[in-house]
């Protein structure tokens, strides 16, 4: 008897050495490796791997950057998964910032008391967060309706903007909206922390003097720009030093000739490395006209940039494009007790164009909307990448100039086998060295002349053309003031018109790194519906009794071996 229990003293000791040795060998490989960072993604598509550009900025951090994230509730399974997801990519921002970057998670509906929540909506709402209201059905057909904010509230030395994580796609489903929103998380807190982070903007111009569209026309897109750059006008009226310092200009919808001495400016302006994006209308349209007498008609619009154009290596067709895909218009078609009786008619002559191509630019963008947009070509110049980066769809139709347009082809169904011009450009990306268009053309005093200080061939540089200048004009409603660029009045859907245009500016200005961030996939595995909805029970049970019965088995296999070791 004393030697079993010397025995067993014995054992209990060498079991008390052997966890307490476990227990320091465990502290000291955390002592060690705590000196040392490595994360392993065993992701197929690496949707856990940081760009090399967003770690770049995670280790240049100087403060906290602080996020109230508005995704916590009761959520169906898709908008779960966006939390969890954004969890995930918060936790691996936070990881390579050495903790620099802190967020919660916030319920903005859990306070019982209905006007503080009202309060909150409102604040959240006029911070920039849009709403979504999700409408489930469960499978005894019983319907449920939530709101959620799937956006979040960040916060820099003392600055702060929002970040709107869920973006509705217009003719997409919710589950495939859910998979891009989760492809962009890097994309978008990047782009977040950028914003907040910039002290010093690139001048962005927008040129005036030949009847561009004015401010209240393009205030949302000019409001957007502004929190990236710094947003200026000038007219340019023949002054050498009218560019000089900006980083890049923006001509939207001139209706008037340019003469030769601003082109000559704008010319040595890209020789200099100038950026330009270009929205140009090959094709004039009288819009008063239209809506007050039914008709109109489109003419050539003179503007003398044809062979400016066509020199940097795209030609804008005089044309307009007709496209079955396309949005709507409010008509009156008659009266009804005493009022106006509108209903919406497809309008081809503005065309939804979704972007098909793999481009920074516009990738995974939703529909952007055109109205009376022409075609353009590539041409021949020596040295210019040329990027096609918007097509009209398959059902399209050219329509020369002059082209008569009236309201009342809305009552005619298109026929089909008309529209056969299919997928026409309408948005280009010229990159490259360009030559000017006066090489050869200047007499000797010019060419000497210092302070103009002529170059025939450019530094590398880069511009977009688009051929329709309305795809930059927001609409304006008296009372309330300048509408959000993309919504549309007569439907009350947003189209992606404004990301698509901030997308151009920031690939002209060079911040790729934030734009490659785009080109990540993030596969999307979804789950069989009708599996899930016949074989429901059957994995629920699997869930829930297999671990159970791996849990009980290994006890008995425990138990028996402690029996027949100890049972003697």
């Amino acid at each position: 008897m004393v030697n079993d229990k010397k025995h067993t003293t014995s054992n209990k000791r060498k079991d008390l050495m052997s966890f307490v040795m476990v227990i320091a060998i465990v502290i000291l490989v955390n002592f060690v490796f705590s000196f040392y960072f490595k994360r392993f993604d065993l992701t197929s598509e690496k949707r856990y791997t940081l760009a090399e550009s967003t770690r770049k900025l995670l280790k240049n951090l100087d403060d906290v950057v602080y996020l109230k994230v508005y995704l916590q509730g009761e959520f169906n399974p898709d908008f779960t998964r966006l939390r969890n997801e954004t969890k995930e990519m918060l936790d691996e921002f936070r990881a390579f910032s050495n903790n620099q970057v802190e967020y919660e998670f916030i319920n903005p509906l859990e306070n019982p008391n209905k006007d503080e929540t009202d309060k909150i909506e409102k604040q959240l709402y006029e911070k920039g967060i849009i709403p979504e209201q999700v409408i489930d059905r469960k499978k005894d057909q019983k319907t449920t309706e939530s709101l959620i904010w799937p956006g979040a509230l960040v916060t820099h030395k003392g600055r702060e903007t929002s970040w709107q994580i869920f973006k509705r796609q217009l003719g997409i489903s919710r589950e495939v909206s859910i998979n891009n929103s989760v492809q962009e998380l890097e994309y978008g807190l990047s782009n977040t922390i950028r914003k907040l982070q910039t002290q010093k903007k690139p001048e962005v111009t927008f040129i005036e003097g030949h009847g561009e569209l004015d401010t209240l026309r393009q205030h949302d897109f000019m409001r957007s720009l502004s929190e990236y750059y710094k947003v200026s006008h000038v007219a340019i009226n023949h002054n050498l030093e009218a560019l000089k310092g900006s980083s890049a200009i923006i001509i939207s919808q001139p209706d008037s000739v340019f003469d030769e001495k601003d082109k000559f400016i704008i010319d040595q302006y890209i020789m200099r490395g100038g950026k330009v994006l270009w929205m140009i209308d090959p094709v004039y349209i009288n819009y008063d006209t239209l809506r007050l007498k039914g008709f109109t008609l489109g003419l050539n619009n003179e503007l003398n940039l044809e062979d400016m154009l066509f020199k940097y290596g795209v030609r804008l067709n005089p044309n307009l494009i007709q496209d079955m895909q396309c949005s709507q218009l409010k008509i009156n078609v008659g009266f009804k007790n005493g009022q106006p009786d509108f209903k919406l008619f497809p309008w081809i002559y503005n065309p939804l164009i979704l972007p098909d191509m793999d481009h920074p630019i516009v990738k995974n963008l939703d529909l952007i909307k055109f109205e009376f947009a022409s075609s353009l070509d590539t041409v021949s110049a020596r040295g210019i990448k040329k990027t096609v980066l918007l097509r009209s769809s398959r059902y399209t139709k050219v329509q020369p100039t002059p082209a008569r347009i009236g309201l009342a082809m809305v009552k005619f169904t298109p026929k089909e086998d008309q529209f056969h011009n299919s997928y026409q450009p309408v948005a280009c990306l010229l990159e490259g060295e360009f030559s000017s268009l006066y090489s050869n053309r200047l007499p000797t005093a010019i060419l000497r002349d210092s302070a103009i200080a002529f170059r025939d061939k450019g530094v590398k540089t880069k511009m977009i053309v688009i051929a329709d200048g309305d795809v930059v004009k927001n609409d304006f409603r008296p009372g309330i003031g300048p509408l959000n660029l993309g919504l549309d009045r007569n439907t009350g859907q947003t189209f992606a018109n404004k990301t698509f245009l901030l997308n151009c500016m920031n690939y002209l200005l060079d911040d790729e790194g934030l734009l490659q961030l785009r080109a990540r996939e993030v596969k999307l595995r979804l789950l069989d519906k009708k599996k899930i909805a016949n074989q429901e029970s059957k994995w629920q049970l699997m869930n829930i009794a297999m671990p159970l019965g791996v849990i009980i088995l290994l006890g008995l296999i425990q138990f028996y071996i402690r029996k027949k070791r100890y049972g003697s």
